[in-house]
């Protein structure tokens, strides 16, 4: 199905991590040619490496042919906070993916406030936007996390709350469909820890490992992408869309990554806010979680937004990071398969320097 062909798609946070990447998937025509996509932002210089790279350079593994750059992708400087520039950015936009976050746990700690202007009134902006100004908007995607699940910090209960907004918003922009996605650690992404391990290996250690019972759910930039796309194609009106994916130990993470090296690891303690297990669906969403294949799927809190009769649970206990975690040799393969190994750091940095 060519689920993008003729669509206009606006994405907020458009020039992080998981922007990119959904851009150059949007760009690879693979669902339908788009009419317009719409990188949506408040770095101006990000946008500028990113207009500079998506134009001269190929951003995926795969042949990629870019065709009309000018006409097809457009660069807009604004801010969900502000609700005038991201409602002026909205009109002739079918689609909307709310990307934009402060997502680091420890600097939601420190500014809450901040997390609260961005992860909670930006996502307001967008509904009050589409509701004030009857914005003939498709759907909107709110990006959301497993911090969300039970939150114990800020950056997971700000994006929390998002996620009601975006449910509710179901009532208050009837001709709009309101829909989530939550997962886990995305592999590679800005900001993320493995990265940070692969740098300290290289440096020759030590490596910093804030518990040794910590674990995390893991999912590529591409998954997440995926997940988005297929949650756009097939999620109901107020589900949040949670992808089955493996987590693992971080401690197998750095052993992994530390290899047969001579490098010592350093624990640190818990960073303010974090958890040791991350949950995607809670025990008290259990009851209103259905099987969709890949997914599961968790109904609206609102019982108006409802469309099973009968729910049959997909779950009957939280589906937590703790549960089914990954082997070593499993994890070796994973981090293989997306280039996420010293090995491949390197050759990277020594390509750039060429």
């Amino acid at each position: 199905m060519k689920l993008f062909e003729g669509k206009s798609v606006l994405i907020a946070g458009g020039t992080g991590s998981l922007g990119k990447i959904l851009v150059s998937r949007l760009l690879s025509e693979e669902s339908g040619r788009p009419r317009k996509i719409i990188v949506f932002s408040r770095d101006e210089a990000k946008q500028q490496d990113m207009r500079v790279e998506f134009k001269y350079k190929r951003v995926v593994t795969e042949e990629v042919i870019y065709r009309s750059h000018s006409e097809l992708l457009e660069f807009r400087i604004g801010d969900v906070r502000d609700f005038h520039s991201i409602a002026i950015a909205m009109r002739d936009v079918d689609i909307v993916i709310n990307a934009a976050a402060m997502k680091q746990v420890p600097t939601c700690e420190y500014f809450p406030f901040q997390a609260v202007m961005t992860n909670i009134i930006g996502a307001e902006n967008i509904v009050h936007a589409i509701e004030e100004h009857n914005l003939p908007v498709e759907t909107v995607v709110g990006v959301s996390t497993d911090k969300a699940c039970k939150p114990v910090n800020v950056m997971g209960m700000s994006k929390s709350i998002q996620e009601r907004i975006i449910v509710q918003a179901n009532m208050r922009c009837p001709h709009t469909r309101f829909i989530c996605v939550r997962y886990g650690n995305v592999l590679a992404s800005r900001g993320s820890v493995i990265p940070l391990f692969i740098d300290q290996v290289r440096r020759g250690g030590p490596v910093t490992i804030t518990t040794p019972e910590m674990t995390r759910f893991l999912i590529s930039l591409n998954e997440a992408v995926v997940t988005i796309f297929d949650a756009i194609l097939e999620a109901r009106r107020g589900e949040t869309y949670i992808p089955r994916i493996p987590s693992a130990k971080v401690t197998d993470i750095v052993n992994v990554l530390i290899g047969g090296r001579p490098i010592q690891t350093v624990l640190t303690g818990i960073r303010p806010g974090e958890k040791t297990h991350e949950i995607l669906v809670s025990e008290e969403e259990c009851h209103r979680t259905v099987d969709r294949g890949k997914y599961y799927a968790i109904l609206p809190i609102l019982p108006e937004l409802w469309h099973e009769d009968k729910v049959v649970p997909a779950l009957d206990r939280e589906y937590s990071s703790e549960n089914n975690v990954m082997d070593r040799l499993a994890l070796m393969e994973l981090l293989s398969q997306h280039h996420l190994t010293v090995e491949d750091s390197q050759v990277q940095q020594e390509e750039l320097l060429r």
